[in-house]
């Protein structure tokens, strides 16, 4: 829910406070919701955003600052988003907005685009309301994932190469096409032309593209009609970074103490203060704390405009303002750990052997995963596990296949290719695991890289390809191997392997089922035991199973399967307690172990975030996508998803090479600078257009298989409104698509 005010003369009621005699009286005015997305630049404008969650609602305040608005203007904004806050409780996150500027999440309100509009309300409204089709203003469209418009001069001047423009006159809306602007952004323009035809004009609005102006001579008549005739040559394409438009905020009693840096942990956040938190310029925070004052409260906006000042930042730098108690997810995100005021752990505890609380294993039914691929994404499962396997072992840089026999074993001194086929909705899918031992060479390393490029091409370019570092194998992993999966530290399964296997191992189990069972190899020694599982200590004579006091019998069920695997001697089993002492021989002798049943490690609450990786405008950069969807997926980029288990890379059909090079090296660098301290082992996993696995599609709202079988040109010709209603530049609008797209035109009128 989106609901906004503009600000025009009035009356402020309701306060006292000494703003009120630098500022001209100011009130809110609520706007009609088929005009969101306009915005006049001689104003400023309250955006109150409601969203619902399962565990209630996440409200955010924004107030938006035109680039020609006043002083006065910009103080009542500031002081009645204070208001609203405390009113609603003080739970909002509250943001500080430039025009052209705006941050991520205010871009994705309007998903149509953004318009700039010349003036302000008072002489905007009444224009826009009753003389909608009175209208000739041309705009200049940019961005790609959020759509920004400005309105400039009715003049060819206005134009250049790599943009798009779009000439509205109120009953017809002609996009033009810069020759050097891409698909994506023609989508965009396009979106944008059909929300304005749509909503600001009821649909009762034709729209001609212009792509070549040598193929659109009737339409570019109109344009030159308009404009006049175009003298020299268009200017080349600009940079979608748009110069600093001063506005200024003055404050000269600021106090700020530098008192930490990354990586930051959350006791330095004192409830009696508040905090300041600078994102290098890129972004400013302010904490609240509950125990602070009501003027250091109400002064949140006002000290961080003049930090930005004193740090000689950019006066458009985006602000937001959290509460205590009700930080949102980008803030805790900044924190190496964040533990909420119910929990004892936070986000990112690293799983340690004999260190970790038991976590209770929860079945589910795994005919859900299809009807459900959000259940599919929080299981990190794409199907069943019952597809085919297929194992290599890279050996002399080069894949040797593995004993189907000993599928499952792994052993930390060499490198593995698994090939997983299974069929979804009758067509067959194919995943690469690439599987990195601890102590395999670099060598070893780059050459199961490079063999699983070459088995991705003999398979079409179709895989998923997903990247494991020994110990943090994902769960559709260790379901593939029915339970079977054995890690061993060290040591290699190649035939001319010349190294003894130690007399004495230890194996710590864990799960309760074929879905989701893991063996590792532990230092054999008593310290490595843990009361809450079941381990396997093998010796020449015997196989015990050790059974601590916390395990279950599922667990103990598990242990047994595997226990045959890992030796052909009898089988002991020994409880928590009553070892015979040739057990604690065979470790070494009695010491000290995690013995105590402890709490269970909390559901991480991360926000998956999705950044685009590009180097259109000539140099790699990550944009974050706020509130995505598939539509935010261009088939001319590579987008990072991230949903902390693991790092998604999403491959478009048509993104470039250094692209999807960059955005491997960038996914890792991406983990090592994370600010809360992430495991760099972590997941990465490549995912094709056209290809992509239930456990990536459930991380989105609502997913279309179908979606790119339909072309940017099937688009336009659909979004012709063609019917009899519509008869102004019926035949034109033919004629247009007939002269540059016919076989497209031909077969969707057929």
């Amino acid at each position: 829910v989106v609901v906004i005010w503009p600000f025009c003369k009035g009356e402020l009621n309701g306060t006292d406070h000494k703003q009120q005699k630098d500022m001209m009286k100011m009130k809110m005015v609520p706007i009609p919701e088929k005009a969101y997305g306009g915005f006049f630049e001689g104003d400023c404008y309250i955006i109150l955003y409601n969203k619902k969650t399962s565990n209630g609602f996440i409200t955010d305040l924004h107030y938006w600052i035109g680039k020609d608005s006043t002083q006065d203007e910009q103080g009542a904004a500031a002081f009645y988003v204070t208001q609203m806050d405390d009113m609603l409780g003080g739970s909002p996150v509250q943001h500080r907005e430039v025009e052209g500027h705006e941050s991520e999440a205010f871009k994705s309100y309007f998903k149509s685009g953004i318009i700039y509009k010349k003036g302000g309300v008072a002489s905007g409204f009444k224009h826009v309301e009753t003389n909608m089709y009175n209208i000739r203003r041309l705009l200049h469209v940019k961005g790609k994932k959020h759509v920004s418009a400005t309105e400039v001069e009715l003049s060819w001047d206005s134009f250049n190469e790599g943009d798009v423009f779009l000439l509205d006159l109120g009953k017809v809306l002609i996009q033009w096409n810069g020759p050097d602007c891409n698909i994506a952004e023609k989508s965009r323009g396009l979106a944008l032309a059909r929300s304005i035809r749509d909503d600001e004009r009821g649909g009762r609005a034709q729209i001609g593209i212009i792509d070549n102006e040598k193929d659109s001579p009737d339409l570019m008549q109109i344009m030159k009609t308009v404009l006049g005739e175009r003298r020299g040559a268009l200017r080349a394409a600009t940079p979608d970074e748009k110069a600093d438009e001063l506005v200024y905020e003055k404050d000269d009693n600021l106090v700020v103490q530098e008192i930490a840096t990354r990586p930051l942990t959350q006791d330095l956040l004192q409830h009696e203060d508040c905090h300041i938190l600078d994102q290098g310029g890129f972004k400013i925070y302010v904490w609240r704390g509950k125990d602070s004052s009501k003027e250091e409260k109400r002064a949140a906006f006002s000290r961080a405009v003049g930090f930005i000042q004193a740090k000689g930042y950019s006066a458009t730098t985006n602000v937001e303002v959290v509460n205590d108690g009700a930080e949102s997810a980008m803030f805790k995100q900044l924190f190496k750990r964040w533990t909420e005021k119910e929990e004892t752990q936070g986000l990112g505890k690293v799983y340690t052997t004999s260190k970790i609380a038991k976590v209770e294993q929860v079945k589910f039914d795994v005919s859900q995963l299809h009807a459900r691929p959000e259940l599919a994404a929080e299981q990190r499962m794409a199907d069943d596990a019952s597809g085919k396997v297929e194992v290599w072992r890279i050996e002399d840089l080069h894949m040797q296949p593995v004993d189907p026999r000993t599928y499952g074993q792994f052993y930390g001194g060499d490198c593995y290719l698994v090939l997983y086929t299974y069929l979804t909705s009758g067509r067959t899918h194919y995943i690469i695991y690439m599987w990195q031992g601890r102590h395999a060479s670099v060598d070893e390393i780059t050459a199961c890289a490079f063999n699983a490029v070459e088995l991705d091409k003999k398979y079409g370019n179709e895989p998923v390809q997903v990247r494991v570092t020994m110990g943090r194998e994902p769960q559709h992993f260790l379901a593939i191997f029915k339970g079977s999966l054995i890690i061993y530290e060290g040591g290699t399964s190649r035939a001319q392997n010349n190294e003894p296997e130690p007399v004495v191992r230890l194996f710590q189990v864990r799960g309760t089922d074929e879905i989701n069972t893991k063996t590792i190899e532990v230092p054999a020694r008593a310290s490595s035991l843990n009361s809450n599982d079941v381990f396997l200590l093998t010796t020449n004579q015997v196989c015990y199973l050790w059974c601590g006091k916390g395990c279950s019998g599922d667990e103990r069920e598990m242990a047994k399967i595997v226990a045959n695997i890992v030796s052909k001697r009898d089988k002991q089993t020994v409880l928590e307690g009553q070892e015979p002492v040739e057990f604690w021989a065979a470790l070494g002798g009695k010491a000290p172990y995690a013995s105590d049943k402890r709490f269970q490690e909390p559901t991480v609450r991360y926000q998956p975030r999705l950044f685009e990786c590009s180097n259109q405008t000539g140099r790699f950069i990550m944009t974050e996508v706020v509130g995505f969807c598939q539509d935010d997926l261009d088939e001319d980029d590579v987008m990072l998803l991230d949903t902390w288990e693991e790092i998604f890379l999403w491959i478009g059909k048509t993104s470039n090479t250094y692209e999807r090079n960059e955005a491997i090296s960038s996914a890792k660098d991406y983990l090592k600078t994370h600010p809360a301290g992430r495991d760099l082992a972590t997941p990465i996993i490549m995912v094709k257009q056209g290809y992509e696995p239930l456990t990536f599609t459930g991380w989105f709202s609502a997913w279309d298989p179908y979606k790119w079988s339909v072309s940017y040109w099937e688009i336009c010709v659909s979004c012709l409104n063609l019917g009899p209603t519509s008869r102004l530049f019926r035949g034109l609008s033919v004629v247009v698509f007939l002269s540059f797209h016919k076989s497209r035109l031909f077969r969707f009128f057929n």
